[in-house]
């Protein structure tokens, strides 16, 4: 069986397609499926089995890309055709089956309108896909089994940016003697790039004993790491999704974006809002209180 499934060019929404992709995989088994998805999303996929090809569409003035997208695929007839991008491709090539997810804004979570295209309820959770090496390396990396604290301090717009001064703050209550997170190791994750490295930089200089990864890591390797986290907080990312993908317990921080649209989805994720829709309103007790309540509690002695 051949699958064409076309997903999203930002990290985030592909890594909720991953539940609908995981889904293909365990119901066809041996299907050969070809990913066409966005430049930094590539590395969602690059560790998925059944995985014949990725096709990385770059995005082209007048919507060229599209035509060079089906350029690639209009000559192989594929069984199923999945397009969560809304466009025209997914009628254009030859398919015994095709479904193609609408476009625009709608009530409700993004993950429940991607299962929707198969018409799947509840929605399959996403899946983080990494590969052994991956684990070497980030093992190497961490170099002991002290536990970890995972940060994302970063996000694709300042104004979905927590303070640092209060990402420093709740690292500290969290991890300090008596925390609930007591000797914990913060990390602190983030993409490639100037703009990330300066949204981090003011939480790096303020936890001189946090392991510095902005930048460091591929994605395969991001998630072999959080796989392994106590915790992870950051902001409304597509660090956060795969932090929640990987089984990490995940504090999603939000404020002008809508959690009940694109809050973590996980075996123990959440979001916390900040209550006037700024970041600058959402206290460090707030979020304090929300990420301990994510964590196993204490066993009576």
């Amino acid at each position: 069986m051949r699958i064409l499934f076309v997903t999203s060019t930002r990290i985030g929404d592909a890594v909720l397609s991953t539940g609908l992709l995981d889904h293909l995989i365990r119901t066809h088994p041996g299907a050969r499926i070809t990913v066409a998805c966005g430049p930094v999303a590539e590395g969602v996929f690059a560790r998925m089995p059944g995985r014949e090809r990725t096709i990385v569409v770059t995005k082209r003035a007048l919507s060229l890309h599209w035509i060079d997208l089906w350029a690639q695929v209009a000559g192989t007839f594929w069984d199923l055709v999945v397009d969560l991008r809304g466009s025209a491709l997914g009628y254009l090539v030859p398919a015994r089956r095709r479904v193609v997810m609408r476009g625009g804004r709608r009530p409700g979570h993004r993950i429940g309108h991607i299962a929707g295209v198969l018409r799947l309820d509840p929605p399959p959770r996403p899946v983080a896909w990494f590969a052994p090496e991956d684990s070497v390396r980030i093992a190497a990396l961490l170099g002991d089994d002290q536990p970890i604290l995972a940060l994302g301090p970063t996000a694709n717009w300042a104004g979905k940016v927590w303070p640092a001064e209060r990402f420093v703050a709740l690292a500290g209550a969290l991890t300090a003697a008596g925390g609930p997170l007591e000797g914990a190791r913060p990390v602190l994750l983030g993409g490639p790039g100037g703009a990330e490295r300066a949204m981090a930089d003011p939480v790096v200089r303020a936890l001189p004993g946090a392991l510095d990864l902005i930048g460091a890591l591929s994605l395969p390797e991001a998630a072999a790491l959080l796989a392994r986290a106590r915790l992870f907080v950051g902001n409304d990312s597509g660090l956060m999704h795969l932090s929640a993908a990987a089984g990490a317990p995940t504090l999603g921080l939000f404020g002008p974006t809508p959690a009940s649209e694109y809050g973590p989805v996980g075996r123990a994720a959440r979001a916390v809002v900040a209550p006037d829709g700024r970041m600058e309103g959402l206290s460090v007790e707030m979020a304090l209180e929300a990420a301990t309540a994510l964590l196993p509690s204490p066993v009576a002695v």
